[in-house]
C-alpha cells in the first residue's frame, strides 16, 4: 500500500494508523480530462494545508472527529499522462482499502476519479446505490471523443450500475440528450436545481448501501469559486447542510463518499478551500458513524 501513496500532511484529526482506522481517506490527485479550468490536482494537498482553519466537531451533526478512526493516506501516485492507468492505480487502492474491513472517502481530483471507486465498490456491493450532487449532469455517452472523460463518468456508472440506483441533486447544466436521459427515460432519478427531495430519496432507500459522490461545483460560484467549471444558480451552504442532516438520520448503511472538483488556485482567498474543508468533514463524520445494523449490535453487546 505504501508504494502506491505519496507521503503528505494528513488533514486535521485523520492521524490513526491504517491497521486501526475505520475510514480511509486518500487523494487522487486527477484531472487529465479536465475540459476548462484546470487545477483539482492540487485539492487535496490544499485542503491539508487549511484543515486546521476549523474545528474537528460539527456542531450541525453533534460528532467530533476525534472520537472515530480515521487514517489519511495521502494521496495516489499516479502515472500521469496515462488515464487508464491512473483509473487502475486508483482502483487498486480502493479495492485494498476495502478488502482491509474499511470504508473509503476520497478527495479528488476531477470526477472522473469516481469510476475507479465505484467500480471497486460494486465487486463488494451489489445493490449499490449513488447519490450524486453537482452542477452539471455528466451523462454524456463521448465528450470530446472520448468515453472516459468528467464529463461522461455519471453515464459509466450507470452503465455499471443500471436503471433505478443514481439519484441526482442540484443539477443545472448539460445537453438537452442528457435531461432527457433522466427526466423523461427515467435512467437515473434527477431533481434539477435543488436537493429538496434528499431525504424522501434516503427514505426509500433504507436499509441499502449508499455512495455520496458530490462535486463541489453544486454550490452557487458566489459561495464556492474556486472550481474548474461555476455554473451559476447553485445551492446555498445551508441548503447542503441539509443534506448532511438527510443523511444523519437516514437508515441507510453509508459506504463511502468523495468530494471532487475543487481548483484551489481559482481563489484566491482560500475560502473555497474551507468549504471543501468543512465538507470534508462532515462527509468523514457522516461514512464513520453510519455503520451496518449489526456492527452497532456487536459494539452494543
Amino acid at each position: 500500500m505504501q508504494k502506491r501513496l505519496s507521503n503528505r500532511a494528513t488533514f486535521m484529526a485523520m492521524d490513526v494508523s491504517f491497521e486501526e482506522a475505520e475510514v480511509v481517506v486518500f487523494g487522487a490527485p486527477f484531472d487529465g480530462t479536465t475540459s476548462y479550468r484546470p487545477g483539482t490536482r492540487f485539492a487535496a494537498g490544499q485542503l491539508r494545508c487549511e484543515s486546521e482553519g476549523i474545528e474537528t466537531y460539527s456542531p450541525l451533526l453533534d460528532l467530533d472527529l476525534e472520537d472515530f478512526k480515521i487514517c489519511d493516506l495521502g494521496d495516489v501516485n499516479l502515472s500521469n499522462g496515462n488515464t487508464i492507468k491512473c483509473l487502475e492505480e486508483i482502483k487498486e487502492v480502493t479495492k485494498e482499502v476495502l478488502e482491509a474491513g474499511k470504508k473509503p472517502l476520497m478527495i479528488g481530483g476531477e470526477h472522473l476519479v469516481t469510476l475507479p471507486v465505484m467500480e471497486a465498490l460494486f465487486e463488494k456491493y451489489q445493490d449499490i446505490h449513488v447519490l450524486h450532487f453537482d452542477a452539471h449532469t455528466d451523462l454524456r455517452q463521448t465528450y470530446h471523443n472520448e468515453t472516459l472523460s468528467h464529463a461522461t463518468v455519471i453515464r459509466r456508472i450507470h452503465d455499471l450500475l443500471g436503471d433505478g440506483h443514481i439519484f441526482q441533486f442540484g443539477i443545472r447544466s448539460g445537453t438537452k440528450e442528457e435531461f432527457n436521459f433522466a427526466l423523461k427515460d427515467y435512467h437515473t432519478y434527477m431533481e434539477p436545481f435543488t436537493v429538496h427531495s434528499v431525504a424522501k430519496v434516503l427514505k426509500s432507500l433504507k436499509g441499502c448501501p449508499v455512495y455520496v459522490t458530490l462535486d463541489l461545483d453544486v454550490l452557487d460560484p458566489s459561495i464556492f469559486p474556486g472550481t474548474g467549471t461555476p455554473e451559476a444558480g447553485g445551492i446555498t451552504y445551508r441548503e447542503l447542510e441539509t443534506v448532511f442532516t438527510a443523511l444523519k438520520n437516514a437508515e441507510v448503511e453509508l459506504v463511502g463518499a468523495d468530494l471532487v472538483e475543487l481548483s484551489p488556485h481559482y481563489d484566491q482567498s482560500n475560502v473555497s478551500t474551507l468549504v471543501a474543508c468543512k465538507v470534508l468533514r462532515e462527509l468523514a463524520l457522516l461514512v464513520s458513524s453510519k455503520k451496518r445494523e449489526e456492527e452497532i449490535i456487536d459494539e452494543t453487546a
